[in-house]
């Protein structure tokens, strides 16, 4: 099984910081426009909303993994409920390589697997190093395509 690399965590304190922050934002309106709300209330909100998403970051990192089996991309990852998914390679209808501004700050891409069927119909592996996800990408396109011949048989 293959992990992340550990600078995904960056990325998700962040964004786990961007949501406490939003969150003191809407709380200091509350404050302002409807019913008084104590500073320390607020910052004490703000500051354990900032740990849980650190701990959340790091716990996710941990439980984070994916593996190229014979036959399908096999995913393991969650904190609160841990799923297990296997994607068929028959089943791969095209991959792309996402680099977004912090992924690309971070040194990091993600990989998108779009399958057939309208339930959950791609799967994103996140915290990739680009040479990896490239790799990745091209390996999966060549799985996907020796097993729709295959299955064609």
């Amino acid at each position: 099984m293959e992990s992340l690399h550990p600078r995904i965590r960056l990325l998700w304190i962040a964004q786990a910081a961007i949501v406490a922050i939003a969150v003191g934002a809407v709380l200091a309106a509350v404050d302002r426009w409807l019913t008084a709300v104590p500073t320390v209330a607020l910052g004490a909100i703000v500051a354990i909303a900032i740990v849980l998403g650190i701990g959340y970051a790091i716990r996710r990192h941990q439980v984070w993994r994916f593996e190229l089996q014979s036959d399908a991309l096999y995913l393991e990852r969650g904190v609160v409920t841990f799923v297990e998914t296997a994607v068929p390679f028959v089943r791969v209808q095209h991959v792309d390589t996402q680099f977004g501004p912090i992924e690309r700050a971070l040194g990091l891409s993600s990989v998108v697997v779009y399958t057939a069927g309208s339930r959950n119909a791609d799967v994103t592996i996140p915290g990739l190093r680009p040479d990896r996800a490239r790799d990745l990408q091209d390996t999966l396109r060549e799985l996907a395509v020796e097993s729709e011949v295959e299955d064609a048989v």
